[in-house]
């Protein structure tokens, strides 16, 4: 259903690959971008785009490792390609990711003709999800497993769109401690909403691989598509 394509960085000199997909009749009123993990624009971020175009939307996934690695494709089971990830990530910069956020947000506004423009990620995309409600005038944003956003709390002031976290308890990558402080920081903020889901590690809603929870994958994705279907009219 997607295919790539090649849109502008926010100052012009520059283009990036993005995984496109568009609905199958009619034009899109709403888009979503959705965030890689680690492992790049691979087979499940490019099935959550078709999903999501399935239901209507615009979705568009930019390879946000581009200056990094040309079409990062990676699988999490496969131990070297993780390690391959892993190093990616450290190259990576988050603050440059989010302007290229912010350029896809813009091509994806051109697109459908309005500002109806959502973003979902997932690891690394979750963050860069929570990130981007900070930073930018995203719509709606949701983050599966966000990496490291209990260090992100000093910048929730500046949410102003609906936000919602899917928090597995059991998450290797994100400690209870580091839980505990979203919690305190978020529940009370009036544009956040956070999901517990007790005792599922990390990345329990990838598409593919040995990672997935079906059952609670069904509900986050349940929860993120109603989420979406409210603040994306």
């Amino acid at each position: 259903m997607g295919s790539m394509e090649n849109i502008n960085t926010l100052s012009g000199e520059a283009e990036f690959p993005c995984h496109v997909a568009k609905p199958g009749s009619g034009n899109a009123k709403a888009a979503i971008i959705v965030i890689q993990e680690i492992f790049g624009v691979n087979k499940g971020i490019k099935a959550k785009c078709d999903r999501w175009a399935s239901l209507g939307y615009l979705a568009v996934a930019p390879d946000l490792f581009w200056r990094v690695n040309d079409g990062t494709d990676l699988d999490a089971d496969v131990e070297a390609e993780f390690q391959q990830a892993l190093d990616l990530m450290g190259q990576f910069d988050q603050d440059q990711g989010i302007r290229d956020i912010e350029a896809t947000i813009h091509y994806a506004q051109n697109a459908i003709g309005n500002h109806n423009v959502g973003c979902v990620g997932y690891c690394l995309g979750g963050r860069l999800a929570f990130m981007t409600a900070c930073r930018t005038d995203i719509r709606a944003s949701v983050g599966y497993y966000g990496v490291g956003i209990d260090g992100l709390l000093g910048e929730k002031h500046a949410i102003a769109h609906e936000v919602m976290l899917h928090i597995p308890t059991a998450d290797g990558f994100v400690p209870a401690d580091a839980q505990a402080a979203m919690h305190s920081g978020l529940d009370d903020h009036p544009k956040v909403t956070l999901h517990d889901y007790e005792g599922l590690d990390h990345g329990f809603a990838a598409e593919f691989g040995e990672r997935r929870d079906d059952a609670a994958a069904t509900l986050a994705d349940q929860r993120t598509e109603a989420f979406f279907k409210e603040h994306l009219a």
